[in-house]
């Protein structure tokens, strides 16, 4: 029974105007990423101002960590499309990253800790995310929106999280933060038991059921391929994107100032949640009006919007890059709300990428390899937080107005092969059954 056949049972139950199973999904992945981003918050200052490790050190570890939270998805994948299934792969890999939050309550667990994070997540990333096209039936408009809509509690996540992790690890001391991220954890694998029977259904698993599954024949490669190669550049936009937890935090710490009355200075960890504010609060607009031109017949490539919101991240570090600069030469501190301007502006521009992005690699997923092809851009993200945590190790050596200026570059070189990639390719459609042909209308 294919994904599409065996989801159309569960979408006669609607709420909020989508198949019920995308609530349960979003929820799901919102306390998920509340753990995940708790953690994040409170990583690069546990390291430094707790463990005393040093900041290239510290970059180093950062970079590699978030670079192994998405390599283990493209495994994680393969396992559940073969093997486990996506619900048996959301229900390991959930309270395996469970038990390494609450292992980050322990200094000498911490590489262990870090590493059990890394491996559940590899199961559960994909294999959750995998499951939203089968939702929906083909055809169904709705679905165009399904991901920009689930990219919302993906931030809404991240938005409580450094408020509640991030708080507590400040005032009480880093070990409640991480064991309050292992809590939202748990919150996050309760919801999906409990609203698993709006989710599409699965074939048994078999060794016969393995042997049904599609071959990886010469369209399928091809449309890999495609998918690979926009991967490959949005490698090059994470080295950029990834400094929000990193080189951002710090700059945060270090060189702004954070006072709003005298008697009140806001915690350093506050600000990454705004990136999630402005994304679950800008994403609805973007949406009605994507939709409104949709309506008009005007409907722009998916890899030029792309390109869009990697031009516009450029532009928003060049202007940091202005201000670090001059508050340098001035011997003073940014005022805090340069940060939060430019948090809008990038996060902006994050929109324009990363929801359609994954998208993209769902609709184009050829038939029986959805959690795979969602584990692709996943991959992204491994060699991209590789490269963000190198650059991040220049933090050190270079003037911050510098730093932020390459950095805008990096983004920059993003945009342009993004914009190059999509005015050969074109605009790039899907129908929405996962037997559909891609069309790469030149």
């Amino acid at each position: 029974m294919s994904e599409v056949g065996v989801g159309a049972r569960v979408r006669e139950t609607n709420w909020f105007g989508h198949p019920a199973g995308l609530s349960i999904l979003f929820l799901t992945e919102m306390w998920e990423m509340f753990s995940f981003f708790g953690m994040r918050a409170l990583l690069v200052y546990y390291m430094t101002m707790h463990l005393k490790i040093g900041q290239e050190h510290a970059s180093l570890i950062y970079g590699t960590y978030a670079a192994f939270v998405y390599f283990t998805p493209v495994f994680g994948g393969m396992v559940a499309d073969r093997w486990l299934g996506k619900r048996n792969a959301v229900v390991i890999g959930g309270a395996t990253m469970a038990l390494g939050h609450f292992m980050m309550a322990s200094e000498p667990l911490f590489y262990p800790a870090l590493a059990t994070i890394a491996l559940g997540n590899g199961l559960f990333l994909p294999s959750l995310a995998s499951q939203i096209e089968g939702l929906y039936r083909p055809g169904d408009p709705r679905s165009s929106n399904a991901y920009n809509i689930y990219y919302i509690g993906i931030n809404l996540g991240a938005f409580l999280a450094p408020l509640v992790c991030g708080t507590l690890g400040e005032a009480f001391g880093w070990h409640w933060g991480f064991t309050a991220a292992g809590i939202g954890m748990l919150l996050s694998l309760v919801i999906y038991l409990g609203g698993s029977r709006y989710l599409p259904q699965e074939p048994a698993r078999t060794p016969a059921a393995a042997l049904e599954r599609p071959p990886m024949d010469g369209a399928v490669l091809q449309r890999f391929g495609f998918l690979i190669t926009v991967a490959a550049i949005v490698v090059v936009f994470r080295g950029a994107y990834e400094q929000v937890g990193n080189t951002i935090a710090l700059w945060a710490s270090d060189g702004v100032d954070r006072h709003v009355t005298a008697n009140w200075v806001i915690p350093m960890t506050w600000f990454q949640s705004l990136d999630s504010l402005v994304v679950f609060t800008a994403t609805p607009l973007l949406v009605m009006r994507w939709a409104r031109l949709a309506k008009r017949g005007v409907e722009t490539p998916w890899l030029l919007k792309m390109a869009f919101g990697a031009a516009v991240v450029a532009a928003s570090y060049l202007i940091l890059a202005g201000v670090a600069a001059w508050s340098d030469a001035h011997g003073t501190r940014a005022s805090w709300m340069w940060l939060v301007g430019w948090f809008v502006m990038m996060t902006l521009g994050e929109l324009y990428i990363l929801p359609i992005g994954l998208g993209l690699f769902g609709r184009m997923a050829p038939e029986g390899f959805r959690a795979t092809s969602i584990a692709t851009w996943f991959f992204a993200g491994f060699f991209g937080n590789l490269l963000a945590g190198a650059l991040g190790t220049l933090w050190s050596d270079l003037s911050h107005g510098w730093f932020f200026a390459l950095i805008g570059v990096v983004a920059g070189i993003a945009a342009t092969l993004l914009y190059i990639l999509g005015r050969r390719l074109g605009h790039v459609e899907t129908r929405h059954d996962a037997n559909a042909a891609v069309v790469l209308s030149r």
